[in-house]
């Protein structure tokens, strides 16, 4: 047909339409424009308002600025409540027409108009029934006695807040609690409610004279059409923890409770957060969504749905998929993106990190359109349909109703749109990383797959491995265990697919042998864990650097074998950026202690302490850090731990015993952790203070005087360190260092504390005070301490007996603990290594702290050089190679610890250079004694 035959069929139509209205109304030239482009857009709308002149009335007025109120479904007018719905359904369905297609709403208000339709129709609909059920059979009720409602749960684009125009609703039917109605009859709850649920579908669904209001899907409940139709929430729970499928988890994302008992549904919608967003990066949810994607596509092409804007190529479901599989696969680490939404969605994923910025615009714009043309092909007659049309008049219709001269036009604008989502979706569910590049890839394909009673160690050689016939063994060994035998065929295959890549990755390492033993290590602990190998297997960047991370560093190697979860932090976005400041630290630490659980809060704080470490020394490994960054950022990560255990344990000692009142209590880091020099995997050398009046006690059914209350806090504090959960152990913790050592209390009183430092600790004690610290517990109580150390370090001493009581305890500490010799430099406890140099400085401080009160506030090392100098009594360049030696000697040992050996370094002449540094400097201030 031409376009001129086209343009005279479209103006016969509209004057066919205006021809329906009154004289009156035609007569007005604004209103017929209107009315014109509501006719071409949608004959639903037309009727609607040809049939309802007050509609259009209302709409000439103010053009539905305002929504149309819901009807009142009068208790004693059951008979008129469905065409009161659907008259009501009716009238805004056009408000949102007239809205869209005059260019006063966007698409978001349009598919958010409708989603407030059908919530509404929902509520009062739901309340009515209610009130007929609460009068015929009574109101279920729990075994407290408590009321128990229904809970409609909404899905799919209800769920989400963005209903298409003539969409269905999917819902599902749940409630809290068992019990029975207390009626005359006491119907049972799951019989109680599904008959409510029933009623409350057919209400909205059933066509009538008026139509229908909603289509209502119940499909999507769990076992589908087999199972009840409403479920308590245990027997929800139950579900899908042993039958839920992958599509349940896409389809459980969006769940929103839109009526009844809305809180309730936001209990259930937490219990089964763990169902939907898994702990761990989820790449094996891309299977999942690969068979729906697959079955689609047989679908399409079964009925030739190539035009259909939904699921089609390209297409709104396409869009949907893409950032639900970027969520599933992140969203249990990332809570930000757990949203429900698409476009908040995608936001989302482009603020972490796991979407280019151009690619969020690029699919929110495609996203939008289409989903603005699917609601303009519902809105032509109300249908539920998304093919784009066949027939000329009713393409020209929609072209021209969405600001396009023809239709060849909107096809040239929307196929780029539909081409970038295909791209997108085509990409994301690509077998990435399956295969390795290179021939001899496919060599050590073969290999693997013969083990272990084929194969030769002379492909392992002719691939680049050293040792090549006791890696072989190493690898046979492995393909022999029960836990490689006994895989599923889908973990096998993915296994298949990794062990070429990792053994072509670990052939050029310095130590080959080395890196295969840690990964073999780490396979062991993950083969029962689909969706670790499932990471390996989509990712080859994590793979890369899985074998980059356990050859260089034996201490990550066991932390990523002993905590698989830690694979996560090898594709987290956030690993290459800056990492989290003190106050960060402390932030991300509360954010996961709940007040509720000691062991779960334990747990995850091990977690995020893992992670958080992980990420400090992957940045100190690949040298985007120094070391003296590092440790203080290791010390800043055990002060938020350390805080966060004091208040685990202070609510179960006043759970159990109550508080002690005006009493206080702190917990102070001596050695590294005072030092915010702290190592990885280091223990944390803590002393524990109080204060409280005279003969004070708890105020708790089983009361306890002040000092046993915080005996047992402080013992509390050390056990809930030392706890091994699934996420490990926080901390070992070392008392020794309290007043009077093993011996003491664990717990002194501040005034005794202040005694002690006063009248009996020996110098070393006066020494180890230079770098303690108050990490936790009461602000006032912290400044108590300051003062005590301060007037403890602030006496005058007298030169010849201090440096004689420093040299000595040095002397005697390098006879037991260095572990050097001619060959080779124990980096702590060699003569000129780091302890040398912490030993110096304190006496610097013990020496002069009196006539330089700056020396008294800081503790860690670079710190203190700093302050010496201020003092004068270094000059400048002096400072200056102190630091760089102490930097230097600080970055050996803790190259060292990520590599699981001694900090003993072979003796060369940086080494030699630093530790002369600090000799020297001791020479000249303490070995004259």
């Amino acid at each position: 047909m031409e376009h001129a035959d086209i343009a005279r069929e479209l103006d016969a139509l509209a004057a066919r339409a205006l021809a329906r209205f009154p004289d009156a109304i035609r007569n007005d030239d604004v209103l017929r424009g209107k009315l014109r482009r509501i006719a071409i857009a949608s004959d639903f709308a037309t009727d609607v308002l040809v049939a309802r002149p007050d509609l259009l009335e209302a709409l000439a007025r103010d053009d539905g600025a305002v929504p149309f109120a819901p009807p009142d479904l009068a208790a004693d007018a059951r008979d008129d409540w469905p065409a009161l719905l659907r008259r009501h359904r009716r009238a805004e369905s056009a408000r949102l027409v007239w809205r869209d297609v005059l260019g006063l709403d966007d698409v978001d208000d349009t598919l958010a108009g409708t989603t407030r339709l059908a919530e509404d129709c929902l509520r009062i609909a739901l309340e009515a029934l209610e009130d007929v059920f609460a009068r015929n059979h009574g109101v279920v009720r729990d075994n407290a006695g408590q009321p128990v409602r229904l809970v409609v749960f909404g899905m799919g684009k209800l769920g989400g807040g963005e209903l298409n125009f003539s969409s269905d609703i999917d819902l599902v039917y749940a409630f809290e609690h068992a019990g029975d109605s207390d009626g005359p009859r006491s119907p049972a709850a799951e019989d109680y409610f599904s008959r409510l649920g029933q009623q409350l579908a057919k209400l909205l669904d059933e066509t009538t004279a008026d139509g229908f209001c909603h289509r209502v899907d119940l499909r999507l409940r769990p076992f589908g059409n087999a199972g009840r139709v409403a479920l308590g929430f245990a027997a929800m729970e139950q579900y899908f923890q042993h039958e839920g499928r992958d599509w349940e988890r896409y389809a459980w994302q969006k769940a929103r409770p839109v009526a009844g008992d809305l809180d309730a549904g936001e209990r259930l919608l937490a219990m089964l957060r763990p169902f939907v967003y898994r702990r761990y990066l989820d790449y094996g949810a891309l299977d999942g969504l690969r068979a729906m994607k697959a079955m689609i596509a047989a679908e399409v092409a079964r009925k030739e749905l190539a035009d259909d804007i939904k699921r089609g190529p390209g297409g709104i479901r396409e869009v949907e998929f893409l950032a639900q599989s970027l969520q599933l696969i992140r969203g249990g680490r990332e809570p930000a993106l757990r949203e429900r939404r698409l476009l908040p969605a995608l936001r989302a994923l482009r603020d972490a990190g796991h979407v280019p910025d151009e690619t969020e615009a690029a699919l929110a714009e495609a996203y939008r359109c289409l989903r603005r043309v699917e609601n303009r092909l519902q809105m032509l007659r109300d249908a539920q349909t998304h093919a784009l049309p066949t027939a000329p008049l009713d393409r020209a219709r929609l072209a021209q109703g969405l600001g396009q001269a023809t239709w060849a036009d909107l096809e040239a604008a929307l196929q780029p749109q539909r081409g970038r989502v295909s791209r997108e979706f085509n990409a994301l569910l690509s077998q990435r990383g399956h295969a390795a590049e290179a021939g001899g890839g496919n060599d050590l394909s073969a290999y693997w797959r013969a083990l272990p009673k084929g194969g030769e160690a002379a492909t392992l050689a002719s691939a680049g491995f050293g040792e090549a016939e006791a890696v072989d063994a190493a690898l046979r060994d492995f393909a022999r265990s029960p836990s490689v035998r006994e895989l599923s065929d889908a973990s096998r295959a993915r296994l298949d697919r990794v062990m070429p890549v990792l053994l072509l990755a670990s052939a050029p390492a310095l130590q080959p042998l080395l890196a295969i033993r840690r990964l073999l290590a780490l396979l062991h602990n993950i083969l029962r864990r689909a969706s670790y190998l499932a990471l390996l297997d989509e990712e080859p960047a994590a793979l890369s650097r899985l074998v980059d991370v356990v050859t260089r560093s034996a201490f990550l190697a066991e932390r990523l074998a002993a905590h698989p979860l830690l694979l996560d932090e090898l594709l987290d976005a956030r690993i290459e950026g800056p990492l989290p400041d003190r106050a960060l630290f402390a932030r991300a630490c509360a954010a996961v202690v709940r007040a509720d659980d000691t062991e779960a809060s334990l747990y995850a704080l091990n977690e995020i302490r893992q992670q958080l470490s992980f990420r400090i020394a992957l940045a100190t490994l690949d040298g985007r850090q120094p070391a003296q960054t590092a440790t203080r950022q290791l010390a800043w990560l055990a002060d938020a731990v350390v805080g966060q255990v004091l208040v685990l344990a202070e609510r179960e000692m006043q759970g159990a015993h109550g508080r002690v009142p005006d009493a206080s209590f702190v917990a102070v880091g001596y050695g590294s952790l005072g030092g915010e020099e702290l190592g990885f995997g280091s223990d944390l050398d803590l002393v524990f203070l109080y204060d409280a009046p005279t003969e004070a006690q708890s105020d708790g059914a089983r009361p306890l005087d002040a000092q046993r209350w915080f005996a047992r806090l402080a013992q509390k504090v050390v056990s809930l360190l030392g706890t091994v959960t699934g996420g490990g152990r926080l901390y070992d913790v070392d008392v020794r260092l309290r007043p009077d050592g093993g011996k003491g209390l664990l717990v002194s009183s501040m005034a005794s504390y202040a005694e002690y430092q006063r009248e009996r600790a020996w110098t070393w004690e006066h020494q180890a005070l230079v770098r303690a610290r108050a990490v936790a517990g009461d602000a006032t109580l912290r400044e108590d301490f300051e003062r005590v150390r301060r007037d403890t370090l602030g006496r005058a001493r007298g030169a010849v007996a201090l440096r004689t009581d420093v040299t000595g305890m040095r002397t005697k500490m390098r006879a037991e603990l260095d572990r050097g010799d001619a060959a080779n430099f124990d980096l702590k406890q060699g003569e000129g290594g780091l302890v040398d140099l912490e030993f110096l400085l304190q006496f610097l401080v013990l020496r002069h702290a009196h006539d330089h009160p700056p020396l008294l506030v800081p503790r860690a090392t670079p710190l203190l050089v700093e302050a010496v100098v201020e003092a004068r009594l270094l000059e400048a360049a002096e400072g200056a190679a102190l630091l760089e030696a102490h930097a230097a000697l600080l970055s050996l040992g803790l190259s060292c610890t990520l590599d699981r050996r001694r900090r003993r370094v072979a003796r060369d002449a940086a080494v030699d250079a630093a530790r002369a540094v600090i000799a020297a400097q001791w020479q000249r201030w303490l070995a004259s004694a």
